[in-house]
């Protein structure tokens, strides 16, 4: 009986200093083609509201620009090439068994109650993701979804699918593939991310339930697929927007000096109908205008998902003591220097929306230009949270960026740092006005290296390398680079 005495006298003073609750809203292939990043062309009003309340960094970048080695540097707080997690296929327990993820961390530090659902951790190419990073078993859903039988040539398993699937990974080029856009007249559940926005709200009413009757936290990952391909949406999406109005690539050829390991054609893009399956085969401006709509579109789509999550939010009440994070994990070409979908290192591949609210920490409808990474999100979480900083056994490469958060003007770093792997390996440091990349075998002598250089004051379509004709830039880039350690080849097996 003393001890309940003594317990609840307490607990007033516990719902007062309760953990903040966490959701973290995750969006493929989403680069800033928002309303709050200026973009006029965008109809994204319910992320636009989001930025509104918090924080909203307008120079943000991913650390590789692939879906699985994207999320895994979110969930580790640790680069590619300190991992050595670089595929599609890479399986984080086989090399990392010990890793404390993002969500494992707020588990075991904060007692939260960690949930994902939709596309979170990548699952497919042979990935499974990663079940164990949370509490309850994952609420999976389709990331390649038709409901128009012709564009799966009558209801055939597509390539993407396939893939996407786990299924027939050795015949994948002897499946058909699917249509790149469609745009049926229907409702968004009938899509997967309308399905996970639904289910997000109602693990929002559970948790709320469970906040009252507890004071539990939780730790909610909510992860929506568009604008991945294919841009399939409900008609009313694409209606929102005028496809003669919407912008078309200013600049389609390879940058003027830009080595050709660098350089890009077709892709993961080839492998949807009616694009050409030839890479070197120019798509016609019908074409180009056409998967644009559809890029648009499909934000819109996803940014009505959005919106529904957080009127829940607000509805439960829960929003005034819920840290709320909105992350794309990488950029996406939309046809500048010839290129489709992602997979480089320039700018529009590694560009990412990031917006921060941290009740009573951000300010509503503030922005900086402070470099962040997708490593930091780790580190600047559990901070908000008072929770102890990641210690690994991962290697750790985030930094918080609560101090940004309290002060717009506060400087953490003066660059990003950010990596992708072709038959060289390319280590890029991006400052607030150049891109340094640096091209060579992992492990190699630096000076079998060679380099990119681009001005983003004097040249935002990276026209042109400028290696050659700044060579004390490169010098001053180069430096920053050999800070870091060399890159590790591929992912350790069994590392502890």
């Amino acid at each position: 009986m003393r001890h309940l005495l003594i317990f609840f006298a307490l607990c007033p003073l516990l719902s007062a200093t309760a953990a903040p609750n966490v959701l973290l809203i995750l969006v493929d292939d989403l680069k800033p083609t928002l309303g709050c990043y200026g973009d006029v062309a965008a109809k994204t009003p319910n992320i636009d509201r989001l930025a509104a309340r918090g924080m909203r960094f307008d120079l943000a970048y991913c650390n590789q620009a692939v879906c699985a080695p994207s999320r895994f540097t979110l969930m580790l707080g640790s680069h590619s090439t300190s991992t050595g997690l670089y595929g599609l296929g890479s399986r984080l327990r086989e090399s990392w068994p010990d890793a404390v993820t993002l969500p494992q961390h707020f588990a075991v530090h904060g007692g939260y109650r960690t949930e994902s659902i939709g596309k979170v951790f990548h699952i497919g190419h042979g990935n499974e993701g990663d079940p164990q990073s949370f509490s309850v078993p994952h609420f999976k859903d389709k990331v390649i979804e038709y409901l128009d039988p012709e564009s799966t040539e009558g209801g055939q398993l597509t390539r993407e699918e396939a893939l996407f699937t786990n299924q027939m990974l050795d015949k994948i080029r002897s499946l058909p593939r699917g249509a790149a856009f469609e745009s049926p007249d229907a409702k968004d559940e009938d899509y997967a991310d309308g399905r996970v926005a639904a289910e997000v709200m109602r693990r929002l009413q559970r948790a709320a339930k469970r906040r009252e009757d507890s004071g539990a936290p939780f730790f909610i990952a909510a992860g929506f697929v568009r604008p991945h391909l294919p841009f399939c949406a409900p008609k009313k999406y694409w209606d929102m927007h005028d496809p003669a109005k919407l912008p078309q690539p200013e600049f389609e050829d390879h940058a003027a000096g830009s080595p050709k390991v660098a350089q890009k054609r077709g892709g993961e893009i080839a492998a949807y109908k009616p694009v050409p399956a030839d890479p070197e085969e120019a798509f016609s401006p019908e074409l180009k205008r056409h998967l644009i709509h559809g890029y648009y579109a499909s934000t819109s789509f996803v940014d009505a998902q959005i919106g529904k999550v957080m009127a829940e939010l607000d509805r439960l009440g829960l929003a005034d003591d819920t840290i709320v994070v909105l992350w794309g994990d990488h950029g996406f070409h939309l046809g500048d220097h010839g290129m489709w979908t992602k997979h480089t290192n320039y700018e529009q591949a590694n560009h990412i929306p990031l917006l921060f609210i941290a009740p009573g920490v951000t300010k509503p409808g503030s922005s900086t230009r402070q470099l962040a990474e997708t490593v930091d999100i780790f580190p600047t979480l559990a901070a908000l949270a008072h929770l102890p900083p990641p210690s690994g056994p991962q290697p750790i490469d985030g930094l918080s960026l609560v101090p940004v958060l309290k002060d717009p003007a506060a400087r953490i770093r003066d660059h990003a740092y950010h990596a992708y792997p072709k038959e060289k390996l390319g280590r890029a440091i991006r400052t607030e006005r150049y891109r340094l990349v640096e091209w060579k075998k992992a492990a190699a002598s630096a000076d079998t290296a060679i380099f990119e250089l681009y001005d983003y004051q004097t040249d935002p379509l990276e026209r042109k390398n400028l290696a050659n004709e700044k060579p004390e830039i490169v010098k001053q880039l180069r430096a920053i680079l050999a800070r870091y350690p060399e890159a590790l080849i591929e992912a350790p097996k069994g590392t502890k």
